[in-house]
């Protein structure tokens, strides 16, 4: 009988995003990325949207990422501090605007190059193994103005010369790959996603598949890369995943679930199947949405899946077939009915640790492929006691249930899932809001939503929890 318990090189960790903590958005030559241009404030969503051009920055806003919580100078600091908890893994992602300021120079910026190989090097010294997302929810604004975004087939050639010399470059530092963080956020966030900005009189729909498109087969040539380049690279796509529930049995709730499920999945089917689904077509027929393939396409995706599914989950969601005037949640940019079964977060998310293990079978059951679990946390404001403390109780919890059926899906469902990478270990700025006072970390950064503070970084009470699980590999939750 196959032992009980997490394998021994099972990856703890926690995973950053370099949009939401390196700062120094134009230090080294780096690029004005899309993620740099959206505020902080009412306006950020509808930015975020696609459904207002804004590709400069103004004297009205506040732009939270161009200091962000300054990693980029103090990555060495951090790194040991995520050392010290005892990871065996972190997840952060390579600014493209880096390695290529305008998307498509003839040469990449040999200074950030350099920066992402010290970092690469400081995790390594302390044992650390980098899970490097290529795409994190940036796109240099160069190729929007010159392209529209992923809209444009162009994007894909751009792309696959910047993959191809991030393989090259880092070839025996990193060895898992991820191509887009949550690609499924090109249909729910456009913007943000895939650099796209709707105009008036646009099909919105027919230009969000189109830019999934590209972005798929530019995932499919990255895979083809990074394993020409270096046979142990493992590439991965990333999913924003959780479980649709009907609302009630009613046959047509369950029907509008399945179906909710299936628009979540429609990416994940094509990178790791390596084929558009028959659902999936039929439902761009019905509704005269034209996907651009050319020739080699169809078999470039079928042969070039990926090895792993890695995926975020924060929360469940929920449908009827019929949502009329029924209570919505709210903070997410998946629009859910509210579980009347489920507690939420400050920011209206709701709160299902059972959901992970629902979510994580129906993952490994349609795909068949290891899992990874890349983001999973908990945002809430938390307070400094007079003594100096956080007591984050409430992080611990969240997490500690979410664990627990993690485990239960491995050991009792006989999952294969290689890590698992609490989000935001460190706090940075909420991708979603644009706020540091939602918080997910378990190191403190003393910044506020506008940019004031020190940036001194203070352990949490969950930093030495979770320390504790990392050192039992899961055992000690308590």
């Amino acid at each position: 009988m196959k032992n009980m318990g997490l394998p021994e090189n099972f990856l703890w960790g926690g995973a950053i995003a370099s949009n939401q903590c390196e700062g120094a958005y134009d230090v080294d030559g780096r690029g004005l990325a899309s993620v740099d241009i959206q505020p902080y404030g009412e306006d950020r969503f509808s930015i975020c949207m696609g459904k207002v051009k804004n590709l400069d920055m103004d004297k009205e806003h506040y732009y939270p990422g161009i200091d962000a919580i300054d990693f980029y100078h103090r990555y060495k600091e951090d790194i040991k501090l995520m050392a010290e908890m005892g990871f065996k893994a972190l997840r952060l992602s390579i600014a493209w605007t880096r390695i290529y300021p305008m998307g498509e120079e003839e040469k990449p910026n040999e200074r950030g190059l350099l920066f992402y190989e010290n970092v690469f090097k400081e995790c390594r010294k302390y044992g650390i193994e980098p899970i490097v997302t290529t795409v994190h929810f940036d796109v240099p604004v160069a190729l929007i103005r010159k392209f529209g975004g992923w809209r444009d087939r162009r994007m894909v050639a751009c792309y696959e010369k910047y993959v191809k010399t991030i393989f090259e470059y880092y070839k025996g530092l990193v060895h898992y790959w991820i191509t887009f963080n949550e690609i499924n956020m090109v249909l729910h966030l456009p913007f943000v996603g895939a650099g796209l900005v709707i105009n008036d009189g646009e099909d919105k729909k027919q230009i969000q598949y189109i830019a999934a498109h590209h972005m798929l087969v530019a995932s499919a040539k990255a895979v083809k890369l990074a394993h020409q380049i270096d046979p142990d690279n493992r590439v991965g796509c990333m999913l924003a995943a959780g479980q649709t529930y009907p609302l009630t049995s009613k046959p047509e709730d369950v029907q509008a679930a399945m179906e909710m499920d299936r628009d979540n999945y429609f990416f994940v089917d094509i990178q790791a199947r390596g084929n558009y689904p028959s659902y999936a077509l039929k439902k761009l027929e019905r509704e005269k949405i034209i996907i651009p393939f050319q020739n080699g396409d169809i078999e470039l995706l079928k042969e070039y899946t990926v090895d792993y599914i890695s995926f975020s989950y924060y929360a469940s969601r929920c449908t009827a077939a019929n949502t009329g005037d029924l209570d919505k949640t709210d903070g997410n940019a998946f629009a859910s009915l509210r579980n009347p079964n489920l507690e939420i977060s400050d920011w209206g998310w709701q709160i299902d640790p059972l959901g992970l293990r629902i979510t994580m079978n129906s993952l490994y059951e349609r795909y068949q492929k290891p899992l990874f679990i890349v983001e999973n946390g908990l945002g809430a404001r938390d307070k400094i006691e007079p003594d100096g403390r956080i007591q984050d109780d409430y992080r611990i919890s969240y997490i500690k249930e979410h664990l627990k059926v993690m485990k239960e899906a491995v050991e009792l469902d006989g999952i294969e899932l290689w890590g698992y990478l609490a989000w935001g270990c460190i706090d940075l700025i909420s991708a979603s809001t644009g706020e540091m006072s939602k918080r997910y970390g378990m190191i403190y950064v003393d910044r506020d939503d506008f940019g004031n503070g020190t940036l001194e970084r203070r352990k949490k009470q969950s930093f030495y929890w979770y320390q504790k699980v990392i050192e039992s590999n899961g055992e000690c939750l308590e």
